[in-house]
């Protein structure tokens, strides 16, 4: 029988110099990623902007501050009826909103004229008798008047140092809040230190590439060019369609379901940033699953028969993960599962390019 070999004895390196590459790759890994989360802080409000852009827009899309009473009336498969349905209130039915600039201290209003007096007939009738014309006008006068003149309004600006304080507290409620002191400098921490790794990643890449190409062969080499980019996309994709299609749809599932509950919402920020960053990351982890077929095939783990006869099997094993990776709204649930039915049977077709060679059993 042959005597066990060393890992090391094709090769030209000892044991202590490969540990010692290792050692010098890693530590030129350690120095991007600093390099990365210093440059990532000077752009950390921004990056938080971007990410807090969907929550900002679902809260004030649902109006969370304006919860009505009536809501906890409807039962639950009304709840998901409106999902379906559209609202068929006419546009002119609806009251005219005010305007309310949230960094002003003033609030315009739209007021019919015969409100107005009568307002001004309770609170200051001193000041309607002065405005009031002493002559009666004539029949005639008064008819042209009526049949010419339409609905009158004015619009009125109230201003006081309080309404900055209302509306910025009214505010409040539609963005998330922190509830320690560090709360915010440790969210930004962690945000600038994610994005940094991120920014990173391509020079942490080539690092561990230089160090583990040493010990591949030509053809192995081949593959890894061709597949570590693919690999990258994938996961690229797959964070860029959660961020951007699927998240605004958790957010507005999960707002309106508090406000069916008739429960007051406000999202505090680092409980939102971490499921901001988990949820993408999930998506783009699971966009994998091509490459991770084609492992599997290479290494005789599984067939392309295989996963041809049983995809049945596959995609409910795809349903129930989708289920458990995302929130259980439907929505985002079946924006999961329809991409990784197709990225399934694409890593199919990517198993059939170029089948794995058969070992030679006379070899």
């Amino acid at each position: 029988m042959p005597r066990n070999r060393d890992l090391f004895d094709d090769t030209t390196m000892t044991f202590g110099e490969h540990l010692e590459v290792l050692r010098v790759h890693l530590w030129k890994s350690i120095v991007g990623i600093a390099i990365g989360v210093i440059l990532s802080m000077f752009v950390g409000d921004k990056i938080i902007g971007i990410l807090k852009a969907p929550i900002d827009k679902a809260l004030r899309d649902a109006n969370i501050h304006n919860v009505q009473d009536d809501m906890k009336e409807v039962n639950l498969a009304d709840y998901f009826k409106g999902w379906f349905t559209e609202d068929e209130t006419p546009v002119e039915s609806k009251p005219a909103q005010p305007e309310i600039d949230p960094l002003s201290d003033k609030i315009t209003v739209q007021v019919e004229v015969s409100e107005l007096v009568g307002v001004l007939r309770k609170v200051a009738p001193e000041v309607l008798a002065e405005t009031e014309p002493t002559e009666q006008p004539t029949a005639d006068s008064s008819a042209a008047d009526t049949d010419t003149a339409e609905p009158r309004s004015v619009e009125l600006t109230l201003q006081s140092e309080e309404f900055a304080i209302l509306k910025k507290a009214a505010d409040r409620f539609n963005t998330p809040v922190t509830f320690r002191v560090e709360e915010a400098f440790v969210t930004y921490l962690k945000v600038t230190v994610v994005a940094g790794m991120m920014l990173a990643s391509p020079w942490v890449f080539y690092q561990i590439w230089q160090f583990v190409a040493a010990g591949l062969y030509q053809h192995e080499r081949k593959y890894v060019h061709i597949y570590l980019p693919l690999s990258i996309g994938l996961f690229l994709f797959g964070a860029v369609f959660c961020f951007y299609l699927v998240f605004p749809l958790v957010l507005s599932f999960l707002i309106s379901f508090s406000q069916w509950l008739g429960v007051e919402l406000q999202p505090r920020l680092s409980e939102y940033i971490s499921l901001v960053l988990l949820m993408p990351a999930m998506f783009g982890i699971s966009f994998q699953l091509p490459l991770v077929m084609l492992f599997a095939e290479r290494i005789g783990v599984v067939t392309v028969e295989t996963y041809t006869e049983n995809w049945r099997m596959s995609v409910l094993v795809i349903s129930i993960v989708s289920m458990l990776l995302t929130p259980s709204d439907p929505g985002s649930m079946l924006l999961m599962l329809a991409p990784l039915i197709v990225l399934y049977f694409g890593g199919i077709q990517l198993c059939k390019m170029k089948p794995r060679e058969q070992p030679d059993p006379l070899a």
